[in-house]
């Protein structure tokens, strides 16, 4: 029965944190989908970032615990200088208009770019998991459903939310990607 308890609490810590982790998806997703996407490239999206969502925490994993000091500021800034880049992009095409052409996240490298932004806190996070995950495999599929399920729901809401923005929406979208890179920066 003890054992049972035990399993039940470290199901619901990595629950928690892939919660935690999926956040970031699902608020960038918003950014995104205010910009106006389809539905066939909030599945790509979704299922892009699920995946980083199971790879980033197994690189984590793998690369072991001499490392976390160094690694876990060093991904939170790269990640932060991406978004950073992200959102100045988007903010700067909307101010432009039709000339200059946005971030695209229909491209493979736009996709691959948003997806590692939204990932890399989990690599970090992957770091030190090792040490109390009993199931690696099961908290990184966790991690990965969490990830792809809430950017799917930050990406409808951005989505649902453009049509009452109107043309600044991108704008928009770029402040809320530029937000977050300050953030994971200070």
């Amino acid at each position: 029965m003890l054992a049972s308890g035990v399993q039940v609490g470290q199901l619901m810590t990595i629950g928690i944190m892939a919660i935690a982790l999926g956040l970031d998806a699902f608020s960038l997703g918003i950014g995104i989908g205010m910009k106006g996407i389809r539905l066939l490239d909030i599945l790509k999206i979704s299922v892009v970032i699920g995946i980083f969502h199971v790879l980033m925490p197994l690189m984590g994993m793998f690369m072991g615990q001499y490392v976390s000091l160094l690694l876990g500021n060093v991904a939170t800034a790269a990640g932060g200088c991406l978004l950073i880049l992200l959102g100045a992009h988007m903010v700067y095409s909307s101010v432009r208009g039709e000339e200059a052409s946005s971030f695209d996240h229909r491209t493979l490298w736009g996709l691959t770019i948003f997806a590692l932004s939204v990932s890399i806190d989990s690599f970090s996070v992957g770091v030190s998991l090792g040490m109390f995950a009993s199931d690696i495999v099961l908290t990184v599929l966790i991690f990965g459903l969490f990830g792809g399920l809430l950017s799917i729901a930050g990406l409808m809401l951005g989505r649902r939310v453009s049509g009452w923005v109107g043309e600044y929406g991108e704008a928009f979208g770029g402040l809320i990607l530029l937000g977050f890179g300050i953030k994971f920066l200070l």
